[in-house]
């Protein structure tokens, strides 16, 4: 069965041109330039992935983005933010809401498709993880939630607990940007004083003690950091 790809655009020209790039990829992609109406399609068509402009009339794109993100039933579908605005705040914000990506416009269609073929095939490996929440693997990475125990390359790696959980928490979804406020939301406990600088001194030190395993936490400048798909 074909992927469906919802296109949320008010430009009929870009609806058009993804329509014909995407339709030729195979995908099925339904288009609408309405922001209520995003969200309505969006839970009676369940598209595998969306992409959204940022500036809508009514409605814009980061308020959708937000919605669908904080509703379980479309929380795991996901996102490429596309729009006109470049301003590096605004790619932050969309992808603080929750975006997979961010793509500016005037944009190539053959990198957006790449970009949707990649995001698509991410979710689908996401989807396969969780069917074991405890354990989650990448490349030749084991990470057991259950007693907090980790190989690499079946050998294992010490870790505290604030970068054990910094890693497993980049590793849930691949590929995926997350910024250094989201990853402070998410690791930060309570008797743990953690801030953005030192988010960067314990990636630092994740790549120093699993040698093999660096290139794959990747810094995205400006923005925070991901784990390469």
């Amino acid at each position: 069965m074909a992927k469906r790809v919802l296109v949320v655009d008010d430009e009929p020209d870009i609806q058009e041109l993804l329509k014909l790039t995407l339709g030729k990829e195979g995908y099925d992609v339904i288009c609408t330039g309405d922001g209520s109406k995003a969200i309505k399609m969006t839970e009676t068509h369940a598209p595998d992935l969306i992409i959204l402009d940022g500036m809508l009339p009514g409605m814009d794109g980061n308020d959708i983005c937000y919605r669908l993100k904080n509703d379980k039933s479309t929380a795991n579908i996901p996102i490429i933010m596309l729009s006109a605005r470049t301003d590096e705040t605004d790619q932050i914000i969309g992808i603080r809401l929750g975006a997979d990506d961010y793509i500016t416009k005037p944009f190539s269609p053959k990198v957006l498709s790449a970009k949707v073929s990649a995001t698509i095939k991410r979710a689908a490996q996401n989807k396969d993880l969780s069917h074991d929440e405890d354990i989650l693997r990448h490349e030749k990475l084991v990470m057991n939630k259950a007693d907090f125990s980790i190989t690499y390359e079946e050998q294992p790696v010490k870790l505290t607990a604030v970068e054990y959980n910094l890693l497993y928490f980049l590793c849930k979804k691949p590929g995926r940007v997350y910024t250094r406020e989201r990853i402070l939301e998410e690791i930060r406990g309570d008797d743990v004083i953690i801030t953005g600088r030192t988010v960067d001194v314990h990636i630092l030190s994740l790549r120093r003690k699993i040698p093999g395993f660096e290139s794959y936490i990747e810094t995205v400048r400006g923005v925070g950091y991901r784990i390469k798909a």
